[in-house]
């Protein structure tokens, strides 16, 4: 695809984009009746988290010490991506991280490479996966680095990786350079069935940007566009998950990261087109009141 077909597409896209139409609103409703009428009580109300599944959510991500009992079923706890990837993270961090990921079956964990070989070993027998980082979160190391991580990563246990385009190159209008970064870390994953989300990273994109990274993701051959490190200047908004939606179509998944820290804010990206929510206030909202252990992460 060269420059002019990318133009080209960008166009018709933002010609159809009109972020006023995506604002949902919020009633601060609650649940009646055994119906959640902001569609997001997941622990209180099995219809709510019936309906977020409905709309298109496959997974949730959530940090540690989301606490399951009470509510929280086999069902729910699968679609959690449980996530720790803070600097100062330690070993018992992670390997709690991991007793609960395995105690209440969530669908993995989520953390920096360092930490893979203990979590494929903690994880060991289980259907829990494991999913790293890759680039992170700059995204500015070199193509080969970045390919050379994710077959280190799998071959210390990762079968999900969560990539960072370059961003300096994709605003310098190499589009060559990013597509082939991002299919440097596809094609070792692929050999290996390993899952590849991209990061591009909205916070520090213009729209035309957005569509142009989210067009390189999928003719990489990823399976799917995320928003945001959670390490930046900004995270998820509706808008941005509309936008990739409408570009990526039905071929890729589309994940909400980074900011998503009310239920309200979860229901609008699943409305808006988010396949997965990434949370940093995961307590507040998987847990409902039972919000005693914030973390700092925004991923």
């Amino acid at each position: 695809m060269d420059n002019s077909e990318i133009e080209r597409i960008i166009q018709l896209v933002l010609k159809d984009y009109a972020p006023e139409k995506l604002k949902i609103s919020s009633n601060n409703s609650t649940c009646k009746d055994g119906v959640c009428t902001d569609g997001l009580c997941v622990i209180h109300n099995k219809a709510g988290v019936k309906n977020i599944v409905d709309k298109g959510a496959s997974r949730i991500s959530a940090s540690i010490g989301v606490e399951a009992a009470g509510g929280v079923e086999n069902e729910l706890a699968r679609m959690i991506d449980h996530t720790l990837l803070k600097p100062e993270a330690t070993v018992e961090q992670i390997t709690q991280l991991c007793l609960e990921a395995k105690k209440y079956n969530f669908a993995s964990v989520c953390v920096n490479p360092s930490y893979v070989p203990l979590c494929a070993k903690l994880l060991k027998d289980t259907p829990v996966k494991v999913c790293t980082v890759i680039g992170f979160p700059l995204g500015a190391t070199s193509t080969k680095a970045k390919a050379y991580e994710t077959e280190q990563a799998i071959e210390d246990g990762a079968t999900e990786v969560d990539m960072v385009i370059n961003i300096g190159m994709l605003k310098s209008g190499l589009y060559d350079y990013v597509e082939n970064d991002i299919f440097a870390v596809v094609s070792a994953a692929k050999r290996n069935n390993v899952l590849v989300k991209v990061i591009i990273e909205t916070a520090l994109l213009t729209d035309e940007e957005k569509v142009k990274a989210c067009l390189l993701a999928k003719r990489a051959g990823a399976d799917f566009v995320k928003t945001s490190t959670g390490f930046s200047k900004g995270g998820a908004t509706a808008g941005d998950i509309a936008l990739m939606r409408k570009v990526v179509g039905s071929a890729m998944g589309v994940k909400a990261s980074g900011g998503v820290r009310t239920r309200e804010e979860a229901l609008q990206m699943v409305q808006s087109g988010a396949d997965r929510i990434g949370a940093s206030a995961s307590v507040k909202i998987i847990s409902s009141e039972k919000d005693t252990k914030k973390s700092s992460e925004m991923y």
